[in-house]
């Protein structure tokens, strides 16, 4: 009884491991928008869930598999981001937060009730071959699907290191992120590396939600708990922080996963809010977060 115990254990943190990583995508998309600009994305959840109906309607309508869709969305959301920023965003930086928050939230209802009248309330999912199959590494059995998710979201997270660590942009977009009036003096377009910067993270999250459409059936009701869901794992991870973000997706995975072997699937979250109020009482900043000075 103690061994099965166990083996269902290590067998839920396995799951909670590889779903964690796409959990740890999404929230990557809001944690470089946050640290870059300094905007909080309260429409986050609902462009999501704009990804997963992409996804769904590629892979019901042309039979697209969303693995194959996930580049033309991420692509698609750079441009849509890109241009959101640039006509509608950037007007409210440096304005009030309230007035940040009433935009994106505004956004976000848009989104969501525009998904409402698309598709309708029912949940709506893709069926692939690939989701009856599994492997096995010695008494452990690895859903397929979610190892295929969590691998692309380790190599989407590996290009976006890449891309700020190597590329001028990237770099760019850092030193503006730590010195705004410095990056304006000599002379960067800091206007454009902002709707670049948002543009990046609207397309993180694209494949977040093509890759999660491969996991579980989308609803318009999911907005929501994703958006809450990403704040929990940028807060218990650092706010701006990439590898925070990343690993607090990894420990919300876990817990969810732990959770529902252990209590009952319906009591994920209260363990995740627990995690996120015990990281604010012993280290505000986060896990990886930096204090303030």
């Amino acid at each position: 009884m103690t061994a099965d115990f166990l083996l269902s254990l290590a067998q839920a943190i396995t799951k909670g491991l590889l779903t964690g990583m796409v959990y740890g995508l999404m929230a990557l998309g809001l944690s470089v928008i946050f640290g870059v600009m300094r905007v909080v994305n309260f429409a986050h959840g609902e462009i999501m869930v704009v990804g997963m109906y992409l996804a769904w309607m590629g892979f019901e309508y042309l039979q697209l598999s969303p693995m194959l869709s996930l580049p033309l969305i991420a692509l698609l959301f750079f441009g849509a981001g890109y241009a959101l920023q640039r006509a509608v965003i950037s007007p409210f930086i440096g304005r009030p937060e309230h007035q940040q928050f009433l935009l994106l939230l505004a956004i976000a209802i848009l989104l969501v009730n525009a998904c409402l009248v698309i598709a309708g309330p029912d949940s709506r999912g893709v069926q692939m071959d690939s989701q009856f199959d599994s492997y096995e590494l010695g008494p452990f059995v690895f859903d397929a699907v979610r190892v295929h998710a969590a691998l692309t979201a380790v190599v989407i997270a590996g290009l976006l290191w890449l891309f700020f660590t190597r590329t001028r942009t990237g770099k760019s977009i850092r030193a503006a992120a730590d010195n705004n009036l410095g990056a304006l003096v000599v002379g960067l377009d800091v206007r454009r590396l902002y709707a670049f910067t948002f543009g990046v993270g609207a397309a993180c999250v694209g494949a977040a939600g093509a890759l999660m459409i491969t996991i579980i059936p989308v609803t318009p009701f999911l907005a929501a708990e994703y958006t809450l869901l990403a704040f929990v794992i940028v807060i218990v991870g650092g706010l701006g922080s990439m590898t925070g973000a990343l690993a607090g997706g990894l420990l919300i995975g876990v817990s969810e996963a732990v959770a529902g072997l252990l209590l009952q699937p319906s009591l994920k979250s209260m363990v995740s809010f627990g995690i996120l109020i015990l990281v604010l009482l012993l280290r505000p900043q986060g896990l990886f977060g930096k204090s303030g000075p």
